[in-house]
């Protein structure tokens, strides 16, 4: 029974070890979540829906922008995430991001049944590259054209390294 408890306990350790390996290895494929952006809800004239965050970052980091979604609509529904980044506080650069146009997805389910349609995903949007050391802020919101059919379940900006 006592060389038992030796083989036990290596066990464990190989268990804890191969269940990290795939955590790190889509750590090195995807980046690093630094920060989110829970913006969830569409902005319109009566409610701006801006989320921000602050980082200090390093010259030369590259920023990926991904979007985190859960929606449903009819017909088209074309929605935008507004990102404004401030560098040191003074605007540096703004984009328009199609959170659908993505050019690495994952977990992805997308289904139309009678013209309605649910879709799921993370996708990469795009990338930014800091010029020097400073403190960064990422202001976004989300806009959309008007269809009232269309419903935000989860409309997150992910900022990765």
């Amino acid at each position: 029974m006592k060389q038992l408890l030796p083989s036990l306990k290596t066990a464990k350790f190989l268990t804890v070890l191969l269940l990290a390996t795939p955590l790190s290895a889509c750590d090195a494929l995807f980046g690093k979540e630094i920060a989110r952006l829970p913006i969830n809800t569409i902005s319109t004239p009566r409610n701006d829906a801006f989320r921000e965050v602050s980082l200090p970052l390093k010259k030369d980091d590259a920023i990926s922008i991904w979007s985190d979604m859960d929606l449903s609509y009819q017909g088209e529904a074309p929605v935008r995430f507004q990102v404004l980044i401030l560098k040191n506080g003074a605007a540096f650069q703004q984009a328009e991001l199609d959170p659908t146009n993505k050019n690495v997805s994952v977990g992805e389910v997308k289904t139309t049944i009678n013209g309605k349609t649910d879709w799921s995903f993370s996708g990469k949007n795009g990338e930014v590259r800091i010029p020097e050391n400073a403190t960064y802020t990422f202001k976004a919101r989300l806009v959309a054209a008007d269809n009232p059919t269309l419903k935000i379940t989860k409309a997150e900006l992910v900022l990765k390294k």
